[in-house]
């Protein structure tokens, strides 16, 4: 149950809002250290690539499709890996939803609920456990955080629906060309889909595709949002780069829970 001060299960255990305006549930062997998920210069560097513009197509189509949905208003939608809300905001708004949002920073959490205190926020260990009833959600978004079929399953509703946000093939190939040297198309939508055909039943599949032109600043934030794990050498390859023009390539994938 969501009250304004404290969230509390069917079980009886109660949960403080944090003054912060999340709830956090991470437990010690939930995290490798004390600031687990992105932190708080990766997602500045996401916010600056947001201000811009990137993804603003793909967040486009994602609303369409919730809105499609004509989902009852006040239904549940839970987006795993919602960073600092901008996406499920917008997707919520348009379809008149009640949106969760869960992400493993709690500095993302912090971040999302100063802008966006009508969504209900929880910092939770996605890779794990849902932390949520059965059946709770008609509705699950997934475009950057750990995709796992059955805890998706587990938490929808009978009938309810995933969409999954997947990189395209040639989606930043340009930049990974300049990190390592190579650039080759990768494919991971007809992998995601077998994954999920036991629990789920394909209904849709939409590819979004962009083009931005980068400035040095750009290049520096998109790597520090995508890339965080790039290496020395792979950080010098860029240092003589003062533009690139990087391919934004996304596949929406449409389910239905079984």
């Amino acid at each position: 149950m969501r009250q304004p001060r404290a969230w509390s299960c069917a079980r009886g255990h109660s949960f403080d809002v944090a003054r912060r305006g999340y709830v956090n549930l991470l437990q010690p062997g939930d995290r490798r250290s004390r600031a687990a998920g992105d932190s708080p210069a990766a997602l500045a560097a996401r916010e600056r690539l947001e201000a811009r513009g990137l993804g603003e197509e793909l967040r486009a189509a994602l609303a369409a499709e919730a809105l499609a949905l004509a989902l009852p208003p006040g239904a549940r939608a839970l987006d795993v890996g919602a960073g600092t809300g901008l996406l499920l905001a917008r997707l919520a708004g348009a379809a008149r939803l009640e949106g969760w949002a869960l992400d493993l920073s709690a500095a993302a959490a912090e971040r999302g609920a100063r802008r966006h205190p009508e969504l209900a926020w929880v910092v939770a260990n996605a890779d794990r456990r849902l932390p949520f009833a059965a059946g709770a959600f008609a509705l699950l978004v997934s475009c950057t955080g750990p995709k796992h079929p059955r805890e998706f399953r587990r938490v929808l509703a009978l009938g309810g629906v995933l969409l999954l946000a997947v990189p395209g093939a040639d989606d930043l190939i340009e930049l990974r060309a300049a990190l390592t040297g190579r650039g080759r198309p990768i494919e991971r939508a007809a992998k995601t889909l077998s994954r999920f055909g036991a629990e789920f039943r394909g209904e849709g599949r939409q590819e979004i595709r962009a083009r931005a032109n980068l400035d040095r600043a750009g290049i520096e934030d998109l790597l520090a949002a995508s890339y965080r794990g790039a290496r020395h050498a792979e950080r010098r390859r860029l240092g003589a780069l003062d533009a690139l023009a990087v391919t934004l390539a996304t596949e929406i994938l449409r389910l239905r829970a079984l």
